[in-house]
């Protein structure tokens, strides 16, 4: 008889299958993803993988991906695509920070900041850490950004990384079911910090 399975985003691994086994599992296939990352071949990890993962942090789902291609998409592909064809831009890794590293009790932000000539950039940041994961990182050694919390701080941050100006700033939300994005709040740098939602967020 078949195992009873999961539905949703969660759906891989089968409910007979125990919490440590899983982990295990895993584990042994975030490694793998590693190695393809130091030149082995390459194998498909799923969300899944990297949920069960046991001790994922920032810095370990960073490293999961140092080896993907950067490839833009107008519309933002869902976690699992991103994984399988191991490209994507800084949209996609955000969404898959925010979505794996909150199913291991971390407290991630998704930020989106608007530059000067057109230029957008997404980035996920973790309040634990109190830094920000960036897809642009991701073959550097220190992985994370340091930043304060408010959207201006973290907007001045990245966009000193592409040595430019930044115009609004935003926060936003996923849905892994509807494969929607939500914006919950924008920041204008050209409007007192007074104003802004997260005034007095240190």
């Amino acid at each position: 008889m078949s195992a009873t399975r999961r539905t949703g985003l969660f759906s891989n691994l089968p409910v007979s299958l125990g919490r440590g086994a899983a982990t295990v599992l895993a584990s042994l296939l975030l490694a793998s993803l590693l190695l393809a990352n130091q030149g082995a071949s390459p194998k498909s990890v799923t969300v899944e993988d990297l949920v069960y993962a046991a001790e994922m942090n920032p810095n370990r789902l960073a490293q999961a991906v140092s080896n993907f291609a950067y490839e833009f998409h107008a519309e933002l592909q869902p976690p699992e695509v991103f994984l399988e064809k191991r490209a994507g831009d800084c949209d996609d890794f955000a969404v898959l920070a925010d979505v794996v590293l909150k199913q291991h009790q971390f407290h991630t932000r998704l930020i989106h900041v608007r530059m000067a000539g057109g230029i957008s950039h997404a980035v996920c940041y973790v309040q634990e850490s109190r830094a920000y994961l960036d897809y642009n990182n991701r073959r550097y050694f220190f992985k994370l950004t340091g930043s304060k919390p408010r959207l201006r701080e973290i907007a001045e941050k990245v966009a000193a990384s592409f040595e430019g100006n930044w115009t609004t700033v935003s926060e936003f939300t996923y849905d892994a079911a509807s494969e929607q994005k939500a914006i919950l709040y924008t920041v204008v740098k050209t409007e007192s910090p007074e104003r802004d939602p997260d005034h007095g967020n240190q």
